[in-house]
């Protein structure tokens, strides 16, 4: 199919087009469309806004982006199936935890926290020892978010994590959890 943007009825006023769809529920599937068959600024677009429109029709369309070719489309659609927060997501969001791209891998970490599923847990624990300190970081955000105090034993071993970030984050999660302060000391932030 031609992605090509100036391509198709909506030819050159397609960021107009965009505009006005944006927020409107019922174009759902308009932006289902743009999202499996337009060039990639269209498919990165309807990514984006599958995910703030909020409508549970959008987690199909977004799980199979999941599959693009592009890494910024499969980042925006697993950023937005954690907007949506629909259970349905949880399975294909679990190999993108192991996907090459950091990115993409701290996304569906993100995700998995905001989609609030307890079976999230135990996919995020490994994720804690990602080489990439967003990932870690998101890790530990997604798992305070989840709320489930056996994950606290693992987020305290990044107490002493050399990135600040992920710091912040074990503090914030173990507060979270309810473990007011970690174990070992953590040094100024």
């Amino acid at each position: 199919m031609d992605r090509n943007p100036s391509a198709g009825p909506v030819g050159k006023d397609l960021p107009d087009v965009f505009d006005r769809m944006k927020g409107r529920p019922e174009d759902v599937q308009s932006y289902a469309v743009m999202l499996k068959d337009g060039d990639l600024n269209d498919r990165v677009k309807a990514a984006e806004w599958l995910g703030e429109i909020g409508d549970p029709a959008g987690v199909m369309p977004l799980i199979d982006a999941l599959l693009d070719d592009s890494t910024v489309v499969r980042y925006t659609a697993a950023k937005s199936l954690g907007l949506l927060g629909d259970k349905r997501s949880v399975g294909p969001l679990t190999p993108l935890l192991r996907s090459e791209s950091h990115w993409i891998r701290r996304a569906a970490a993100r995700s998995l926290g905001l989609i609030h599923d307890a079976n999230a847990v135990d996919l995020l624990l490994p994720v804690l020892a990602d080489a990439h300190h967003d990932v870690r970081a998101s890790a530990v955000w997604a798992l305070g978010k989840l709320g489930d105090p056996k994950a606290a034993d693992a987020i305290r071993l990044l107490v002493n994590d050399p990135r600040g970030d992920v710091r912040r984050e074990v503090t914030a999660a173990l507060e979270s959890l309810g473990q007011n302060r970690p174990h070992a000391q953590l040094p100024n932030l």
